[in-house]
């Protein structure tokens, strides 16, 4: 690990979470929560598996995450954030903020996960409908995706499980579900650009910016 050797708080910090990846990691554990290693790989497309177990060793050793052996069925060593490293959900969340607007133009053979959109979901979502039964909308799989979840004026964004039934689920191109979700378009007109609805449009729309709704 390398150190910019200045005393000032900054510089510390990026001291151990100023490599490349290394936010991204924070990033993926933030979204799925404790992982196995090649559960976290998969959502790092382009990491060599020896540079991730390095970046791993770094923020063991720096006291961002903490490794447990789970018995079986599970079978398996999980990483998870220790609550150091869950501090660093404010830095992740102003920089996914800050990054919003260089999302506009659609991407040009970048690499995307559907379970991506699960930070920036929690701040871009609302609950239209808090006087209404519970909503689940699905973006994606089981696999790759993430679940939004409003109920009593609250919404939370989950990772999928299969064992949750979504009243609606959702794909389309990433720019389109940025579009959408950004309150840029409504969902007629994401139809147009490739959203596919399956279930309750009006669940979706419980979800989406205001303005946008119809």
């Amino acid at each position: 690990m390398r150190s910019y050797n200045q005393y000032c708080s900054m510089a510390r910090a990026l001291d151990l979470v100023g490599d490349r990846w290394t936010l991204l990691i924070v990033r993926e554990l933030l979204t799925q929560g404790p992982c196995r290693f090649t559960d976290l790989r998969r959502g790092l497309p382009g990491i060599a598996s020896n540079l991730l177990a390095e970046r791993l060793r770094d923020m063991e050793s720096g006291g961002l995450i903490t490794r447990d052996d789970q018995p079986p069925p599970v079978a398996a060593t999980l990483i998870s954030l220790t609550g150091r490293g869950r501090d660093l959900g404010g830095v992740v969340r102003e920089l996914t903020r800050w990054g919003a607007p260089l999302m506009l133009d659609p991407p040009d053979g970048d690499e995307f996960r559907m379970h991506w959109f699960a930070l920036p979901l929690r701040f871009l979502c609302r609950d239209g409908a808090p006087g209404e039964p519970a909503a689940v909308v699905r973006l994606g799989d089981p696999y790759d995706g993430c679940d939004i979840v409003a109920e009593g004026g609250r919404v939370d964004v989950r990772p999928c499980t299969p064992d949750r039934r979504p009243d609606v689920t959702v794909t389309a191109p990433p720019e389109v579900l940025v579009q959408l979700f950004t309150g840029q378009v409504s969902v007629a007109a994401a139809m147009t650009e490739g959203l596919v609805v399956d279930g309750s449009a009006q669940a979706l729309e419980r979800v989406l910016p205001q303005e946008m709704t119809s």
